[in-house]
């Protein structure tokens, strides 16, 4: 479970898409980025761009903002870095053959596959949570007790499935 949770937070949004980075994926598939690049750039015909894609200024700053990177020219980046989309990746393990390459790729598509699962059975819930409000909001009319009674039960279903917070407030 816990590689779990640090292979989610190596996934990011960009575009709209669920992507990685290609250093946390060198990281990873135990590689240096400018080899994996090279692999990939050796066979540029299997990664189009809804596989693979370099970002814009922009897209790479507004990321490293968000997971706080050092500043470019310190030793850092000389390029903008490309990044792989789910197919992307398991793309790479035909471009690197290594056991550790294989393995990492495995573990990175349970991770997308756990993300989906879980993006589903909230938007479900959601759903059913909706149906049900609309459905005592018609037939409890009447009876203001069963509708707090419902609102009441609604809420604590839906603290259960945000997320707990660990700790204690030093401000109180």
């Amino acid at each position: 479970m816990n590689e779990l949770v640090v292979m989610q937070n190596l996934i990011h949004n960009i575009r709209g898409q669920k992507v990685m980075l290609d250093s946390d994926l060198a990281m990873l598939y135990g590689v240096l980025t400018k080899n994996l690049n090279k692999a990939v750039k050796r066979n540029v015909q299997r990664f189009p761009e809804d596989f693979m894609f370099q970002l814009t200024e922009e897209e790479y700053e507004s990321l490293r903002f968000q997971i706080g990177t050092s500043k470019p020219k310190r030793g850092g980046r000389r390029f903008m870095p490309y990044v792989f989309t789910e197919q992307g990746i398991a793309m790479l393990s035909s471009v690197l053959k290594s056991e550790q390459a294989i393995s990492v790729n495995i573990q990175i598509m349970r991770t997308f596959v756990k993300i989906k699962q879980f993006a589903l059975e909230h938007k479900e819930l959601t759903e059913r949570l909706t149906e049900l409000e609309h459905y005592f909001i018609e037939h409890c009319k009447d009876n203001k007790d069963d509708l707090k009674k419902l609102y009441e039960a609604m809420e604590l279903l839906m603290d259960r499935t945000k997320p707990v917070k660990i700790g204690f407030n030093i401000n109180k």
